[in-house]
Order: structure tokens, then sequence, then C-alpha cells
């Protein structure tokens, strides 16, 4: 079987990074979704992840794989933050970015722009718009704000490769499958306005935004893109069960606009039933497959119990760090490679089945949705 080495991959969900020195703390303090300081005598690169770091991104630098990480990080700052990330972007080997702009700084400092992120990548770089972001620039009163937000959302992502929901942090995935009442949403969004608060929370405008993202998506003839699974402290974890969006899932499906959950873990399973149930849905394993060093294996090995091999994508989900990029896409290849192999062992499959799952979920499949 061509190993998974060798393939092109399309990272459909990313972020950018930052390029600036940072002292150890803060990029240990990135390589978590934590986003309290650790615990007395903790570090993060105590961790699967740091684990991985460790395996995959000392020799990007010249140094050996498990190097410690104190001899790592004076590495870093020997050859300076603008040299140790482009060599680590560089050496991802990635050929497209699928870049949700939504974040905009990491660790106290602004992330690279686009252009600058493809430069460092040699890869095609293109947006995926924050749908909650969008939304919350919009300047207008209540009775208009509906139409409003339509119309910053159609020209956000009229130059973009598709919409992102963060709804999972914001109140939860249980989005029900009844689009919210006009007054209802025009109460809400008085509401908002008088108090001042510009993050968006209110469960109503949030289940309007979803549908006025499935309207914009239609017309544009984009995927929809939502966060689930495992985060930051911001969410609640049980609330970003993919499985809850059932409801909205079926109630979605005449549009056609092909929904996209991220990460999952640990629902993996339930986003995987969700991609074989409805047509409409995809998915990935993004960060949990860096999260989970050394078990990414058999983590992508339960994605793949019932995720149809055509609804799975590749992505990262880095953020901050040029190192999760080169850990996204080095244990996503090992990973895939340790599964399709123990498959073939098993005669499971025949080579050129393994040959066609790798290609497909590396980047055929994210070509397709994205028309790329």
């Amino acid at each position: 079987m061509a190993h998974p080495e060798g393939l092109a991959l399309v990272d459909h969900h990313c972020h950018s990074v930052v390029a600036a020195e940072l002292a150890d703390d803060a990029l240990a303090g990135l390589l978590t979704e934590s986003d309290r300081p650790p615990a007395p005598g903790c570090s993060p690169f105590d961790s699967a992840l740091g684990l991985a770091v460790r395996r995959w991104c000392p020799p990007v630098l010249g140094l050996p794989a498990h190097a410690p990480a104190a001899d790592y990080l004076a590495r870093r700052r020997e050859l300076g933050a603008a040299e140790a990330t482009g060599r680590l972007l560089a050496a991802a080997g990635l050929d497209t970015c699928l870049v949700d702009t939504g974040l905009t700084a990491a660790a106290g400092h602004e992330l690279l722009p686009l252009a600058e992120l493809a430069r460092a990548t040699g890869a095609s770089v293109r947006e995926v718009v924050r749908l909650e972001s969008v939304a919350e620039t919009v300047a207008a009163g209540a009775e208009a704000w509906p139409r409003a937000v339509a119309q910053a959302l159609g020209s956000a992502a009229a130059g973009a490769v598709a919409v992102k929901s963060v709804l999972a942090y914001r109140h939860g995935l249980a989005a029900p499958a009844e689009r919210p009442a006009g007054p209802a949403v025009v109460a809400a969004a008085g509401a908002h306005l008088r108090g001042g608060r510009h993050r968006l929370t209110d469960p109503v405008l949030l289940h309007h935004l979803l549908w006025t993202a499935v309207d914009v998506c239609a017309e544009l003839g984009l995927p929809l893109q939502l966060h689930t699974g495992f985060g930051d402290p911001d969410l609640t974890l049980h609330r970003a069960d993919p499985s809850l969006l059932t409801d909205f899932v079926r109630a979605a499906e005449p549009s056609g606009v092909p929904l996209v959950l991220l990460h999952a873990y640990p629902y993996h399973r339930q986003a995987a039933w969700l991609a074989q149930a409805f047509p409409t849905v995809h998915t990935d394993l993004g960060l949990t497959a860096s999260y989970a060093g050394p078990r990414v294996a058999a983590v992508l090995g339960e994605m793949l119990e019932l995720a149809p091999f055509g609804k799975l994508l590749f992505s990262t989900d880095a953020y901050g760090l040029p190192e999760l990029y080169v850990v996204g896409t080095c244990q996503f290849r090992y990973g895939l490679g340790s599964v399709l192999a123990g498959w073939r062992a098993d005669g499971a499959c025949s080579e050129s089945d393994a040959e066609r799952v790798a290609r497909l979920v590396a980047a055929g499949n994210a070509r397709r949705l994205y028309a790329l």
C-alpha cells in the first residue's frame, strides 16, 4: 500500500499561528485546551499531546526525536521564532489549508495573516468564516437585525469556502428543529442590544443564526462546519455531544447544505453514526488526533467503525503554535497508516481498497465537499 506519508493533505479546518517569540510558559500553555495555568508541579508537556510534540517536532529543528522539553525549547530560542515557525510550517507538508478566521490572537500575540501563512506553509490557503463573529459586528436596530445579519454573513461568506458555528460554546448543540419565530428574534435582538453585550449567547439569536447560515450556505453552495466535542472550559462538554444536533440535522436536510462535525471526541462514535445515517453529514477527528498521542490509531479506528469512507475528512485544528501543524499531520499519517495496515494484515481489505480510503480521507473528500 502507498503509505499515507506520501499523500497530499487538505487540512479542512485550522487556524493561523503566532510567529512572535513566546516565553516557555506561554508556549506550553498552547499545548492544552485549558485557559488556566497548570496545577503546581504539572506541565502541559506531560501529556499525550506533549509526547507527540516531542516525537515529531525536534527533528524538524535539528534535534533527535523525544528530546527533552527543555532542550527543545532552548533550540527553538536559539533558532529564533521566525526560523522555527518557518521550518515547522513547511515540514507539515500541506497542500491546502482552510482557515477559520474567527480567532485573531493567541498568547497575547496576533496570528499571522492568511497571506503570510500561505507563504510559510507553501499551501493554498482559503478562508472559513465564523458565523457568530460576523453577527457580533452587525450594528442595526432590533427590527433590522435579522436582515442585517443575513446580509453581513452573505457578504463575508461570498469569498469563503465554508461557514463555521461555535454554537457548542455559546449554548450547546441541542438546537430545535423549528426556526425561531420572527417576533421572538426581534425581541431577543432588542434585549441583546439594550444590554450592551458584544458576545451573543441568547439561544433564540443563536438558533436564528444557525438557520441564517443554512440559508446563506444553500444560496452560495457552501458547507456549514460545527464545533462538536471537547474544547476549552468555555463549553460544557455534555452539551457538545453531536447527537444533540439530530433534530436540527433532520430539519435542515431538505436544504442540501453539508453539515461538517468537527473534532467530536469523546463523542466521535456519535459523529460517525450521524455521518452514516444522514447524507448531508460529514465529520473529522481534528485536533483529537494530536491530543490522543500514542492512541491515535485506536481512536481513528473507532471513528471508522461507522463513518463512511467518503464522509471522513482530515484536519489539524492547529491554532497558535506551528508545532500543532506538524503534530496534526504526522499523527494523522501515522494513525491512518496503522489502521489500514492492520486491515490489510487481517484480510479485511485489499491494497487498492486501503489506498483509496487513504486518498479519500487525506484530501479527496475535502476537495469534493469544498469544491477545491
